[in-house]
């Protein structure tokens, strides 16, 4: 028998409890990130981009698998990678971070990240982000060719903008192929979108047991969070969360507001979820009574049949002209208060496209096709201006060949119809 102490070290590195060898039902990961990569690829084609160069953590995961401080990434440029329109990437990973990408076929070599963002650079921000672009720069023109004087980027700070120009590159604007790219689902990312909207139904209906006289705002919002957490989540993109005369203007952040009897309990959970795709769901629920208001019915009603008008019109094929168009109209006294758009994309957090309402359609409505494979939100807020509370309720879809199929499962407050 193998001594404990040597087996031990693979003991520490055995695979989780989530791999089952058996099902072939479940996400192919190596076949997702070719999708996705290959999606990228196919837009800086499009656009003549000889590649892009990513510093958002959700598009360098998008094209590459590879995660890294997610969150803390999005606002420290500590991490970055260049995908060229043919050919895999080239990553720069924060300091000893190298490894976490040991296994990607997406990716052909991982350097260590050159900073130049104040916390790390400090007054020497220049001199970093002169290092830091002729870096980019050899590389970029290994992969595409000497001659090579053009880069997408989707986020640049301006010392980098600026001393990549002093390279002799003009500085292409990079986030329209990566959330094109994104907006048209594979069955392995609606597979893995799945499985977040069940961990936050699962955080849902949690919330709903607790949802109870005497608990705050922020009780319930810490359970969503904690589900998400233990389940295998990683982080809610929002707080938004209000009960009782909170609820009306929408958009409050959870506070230590106590629930009272009566009170109606409003929330959109913009979870992002295992495999870093988003639930973005929203519920208005009664706490502590058998029976609404004659006005919180009211509202119920109104927002029950918006959301479902509006999944019932939406079509391959549409434009989001159109959909704008043919959207249900809110009554003028709840029109001040609606919500900022009819529906937007959805699939490693919102995204491209958005459906404004009608009456915003010359300010704010731009082209986009309502395609097979796009996974969207539809979206509906009801509350008088001045009003007592308002309701807030979001359906996830997949847009079919045919129509589209409502994706998540959580039920409403039959109280309240």
């Amino acid at each position: 028998m193998q001594n404990l102490y040597e087996a031990f070290p693979r003991m520490k590195k055995h695979v989780g409890f989530n791999l089952k060898d058996f099902e072939g039902a479940q996400p192919n990961m190596q076949r997702l990130r070719g999708y996705r990569m290959g999606r990228l690829q196919a837009e800086l084609k499009r656009l003549g981009y000889p590649g892009i160069v990513l510093f958002d953590p959700i598009n360098i995961r998008y094209a590459t698998g590879s995660r890294n401080m997610s969150v803390w990434t999005l606002h420290n440029a500590a991490r970055y990678c260049f995908v060229p329109a043919e050919g895999k990437a080239v990553l720069w990973d924060f300091h000893n971070c190298e490894h976490l990408s040991d296994g990607l076929e997406t990716i052909e070599e991982v350097r260590p990240a050159k900073a130049f963002f104040f916390f790390s650079a400090g007054n020497r921000g220049a001199e970093k982000a002169k290092l830091w672009a002729e870096e980019i720069a050899d590389v970029i023109r290994k992969k595409c060719g000497p001659t090579t004087k053009r880069v997408a980027f989707d986020k640049v700070d301006p010392l980098g903008l600026f001393a990549m120009q002093a390279c002799g590159f003009e500085v292409l604007e990079g986030q329209e192929p990566c959330e094109i790219a994104r907006s048209v689902k594979s069955a392995d990312e609606i597979a893995c979108m799945l499985h977040a909207l069940a961990v936050c139904e699962a955080g849902m209906a949690r919330m709903y047991r607790e949802m109870l006289p005497g608990v705050t705002e922020q009780d319930l919002w810490a359970s969503l969070n904690d589900t998400n957490n233990r389940l295998g989540g990683e982080w809610i993109e929002c707080r938004i969360l209000s009960s009782g005369g909170r609820t009306n203007p929408w958009f409050q952040e959870c506070s230590d507001k106590i629930l009272r009897p009566g009170d109606m309990v409003s929330y959109d959970t913009d979870l992002i979820g295992p495999y870093g795709y988003c639930a973005d769901l929203s519920r208005s629920y009664l706490c502590g009574r058998d029976k609404g208001t004659d006005e919180q019915r009211k509202l119920m009603g109104l927002a029950m049949e918006q959301i479902h008008y509006n999944i019932g019109i939406i079509k391959p094929g549409m434009t989001c002209r159109e959909m704008a168009e043919k959207a249900w109209r809110i009554p003028n006294i709840y029109a001040k208060n609606r919500y900022s758009c009819v529906a937007h994309g959805v699939g490693m957090c919102d995204e491209w496209p958005k459906v404004t309402h009608a009456q915003d359609i010359a300010r704010s409505q731009y082209d986009a096709t309502l395609l097979p494979g796009m996974t969207i939100c539809v979206e509906s807020y009801i509350g008088e201006e001045g009003g007592a509370e308002g309701v807030k309720l979001e359906e996830q879809v997949l847009i079919t060949e045919t129509g589209c199929q409502v994706m998540s499962t959580f039920p409403f407050d039959e109280r309240l119809m």
